[in-house]
């Protein structure tokens, strides 16, 4: 058999497809359908417990939501403010277990809740919220902030509807960077994941589940392979696969949309939480990635899910209207965004509720003759979704092996000060981000391929690293979810293509004409789904 890969690479596709091809590699015991947040999740749990698993997605890893969120791992003091106590606990339990396992990728955060004149809740109602925010969360680091303060933290901020905010931390992340270092956990493990892969139809004997048969981007006919379970964590598009076994259609797909703007134009530290001045629902303006990002709606989402969602005109002045009531002396116009996206979530429907946002935002599991499906749930919580997934697919699986720790993430032997002497907290993202992979990661491209471009904390360095070790298929998985570049940098990162073009044909051995084609895809996907986008 082909040699598997070390734990610096990505399972080889190439490599994998041509044993499956030759009649090897069929047979497993979990396939995962789903390369976002929660497949990964179960990917890592199923191989710490012995399991020979599969991951397979039909698009790029995290290609839907879970490159897409709002970037915050939280507990949701929304849903403790409605009575989801059980829900804000477990969110908040793991919030602090991934800012103690990956700090650097996970990071603390101040969020400051403006007190709105003759709005709810008042100060002394969010501080209640707030102390059982923080006794669930076995901390406490919220307080009172006056609109002196406040104007401080937030110069420009408009105060003359405001009565100060209350302060309280939550969490931010790279969702598409936590995704790919938990694939990383679960290969170097012994897990394999392979991109651009579609589940064609589930393999059905005897009215059970037996497998699935798999389509590659590149190859034209399927490939049957067999495993006891199959657990589908597609999110959004979760209804599509359960219902080759049952009619039900349980999902209910609702987007959020943001906006980024230049740093300059709002350069915060902290995350401002307002009430927009039309439905009353809290909008976020907050730093990300040398940027400051604007988010979020919540509207359902009727589009077709394989076209990539996008911001309406509607979202788009939404949004600038919350920003331009909170800082009117300060107008954002549309002419200042420098990129946007738009995610799908994948809620669970309840019967009664038409305000999308008021949907509870559990997780489900349903199980069908050997297709377990999961779906819902939070960003935040992915790991304990896994642990549900696996737990109602245990009886139609062989014994699990015992096993000596749950860390998702294994801590680096290095420290930031050693990797990164003249600059450790960006050593401190370096390990959050590529754990122990950090030290090769630098050594790949030298010296020269570690000045910060723009104003983001990405370097050349980790796009040649991705190219090389993170199964790059297309540009848009380096500069749109290996980094973040073609986001935060104007016009999709267009002043950096003549060296990104470099490290393409380098690394994945791109000819001037597949690079045409690449930038040319590039370059319509940014246009039409990260920017303004095509929907009316």
């Amino acid at each position: 058999m082909t040699e598997r890969p070390t734990e610096q690479s990505f399972t080889s596709r190439d490599a994998l497809l041509t044993e499956m091809r030759n009649g090897e590699s069929l047979d497993w015991d979990i396939i995962v359908v789903g390369g976002g947040i929660t497949g990964a999740g179960v990917l890592r749990e199923a191989v710490r417990r012995g399991y020979r698993v599969l991951l397979v997605e039909q698009q790029d890893f995290s290609w839907g939501t879970s490159s897409r969120s709002s970037k915050m791992v939280h507990g949701g003091l929304r849903y403790l403010a409605s009575g989801d106590l059980q829900l804000t606990k477990h969110s908040l339990l793991e919030r602090e277990r991934l800012l103690n396992e990956a700090p650097g990728l996970v990071d603390r955060i101040a969020f400051y809740f403006t007190l709105g004149k003759g709005l709810f809740p008042g100060r002394w109602a969010l501080s209640i919220i707030l102390s059982l925010y923080d006794l669930l969360a076995g901390i406490r680091d919220h307080r009172y902030c006056k609109n002196s303060a406040l104007a401080q933290r937030f110069p420009g901020i408009n105060l003359s509807n405001l009565k100060g905010a209350c302060s309280y931390t939550d969490a931010m992340v790279d969702d598409s960077r936590l995704v790919l270092r938990v694939l990383h956990e679960s290969i170097a493990a012994g897990g394999s994941a392979l991109n651009y892969v579609k589940v064609d139809s589930l393999l059905i004997e005897q009215d059970t589940v037996v497998g699935a048969r798999i389509k590659a981007e590149e190859l034209h006919e399927t490939i049957e392979l067999r495993a006891p379970v199959v657990i589908s964590a597609t999110g959004a598009w979760a209804d599509r696969l359960r219902n080759q076994l049952n009619p039900e259609m349980r999902v209910r797909p609702l987007r959020g949309s943001h906006i980024i703007i230049p740093r300059q134009h709002c350069p915060v530290t902290d995350v401002l939480t307002a009430l927009h001045p039309d439905d009353k629902r809290g909008v976020y303006i907050y730093p990300w990635e040398g940027t400051t990002v604007l988010g979020t709606t919540d509207l359902d989402h009727t589009e077709d899910l394989d076209t990539e969602a996008c911001i309406t005109e509607g979202e788009t002045q939404y949004l600038l209207k919350a920003f331009n009531t909170l800082f009117p002396n300060n107008p954002l116009q549309q002419s200042d965004v420098i990129s946007t996206w738009a995610g799908v979530r994948p809620v669970i429907a309840s019967e009664n509720s038409k305000d999308p946002s008021k949907e509870r935002r559990n997780h489900a599991v349903w199980s069908d003759a050997g297709l377990i499906t999961v779906s819902g749930g939070k960003l935040t919580t992915f790991r304990l979704i896994a642990l549900d997934a696996l737990a109602v697919a245990q009886p139609l699986l062989p014994e699990a092996q015992p096993f000596t720790h749950d860390r998702v993430f294994a801590t680096p032997t290095t420290d930031a000060k050693t990797l990164v002497p003249n600059n450790p907290a960006w050593g401190q993202r370096l390990l959050g981000r590529y754990g122990d992979m950090a030290r090769t990661m630098l050594a790949t491209g030298g010296n020269q391929e570690h000045s910060l471009i723009g104003d983001t904390e990405f370097c050349l360095a980790e796009c040649r690293w991705a190219a090389r070790h993170e199964s790059v298929q297309h540009l848009d998985d380096l500069l749109l979810r290996r980094t973040r570049l073609g986001m935060c940098l104007v016009n999709g990162g267009e002043a950096i293509f003549p060296e990104i073009k470099a490290i393409c044909c380098a690394e994945l051995g791109w000819t001037d004409t597949l690079w045409d084609a690449e930038l040319a895809r590039y370059k319509t996907i940014w246009k039409q789904f990260y920017f303004f986008g095509i929907n009316p």
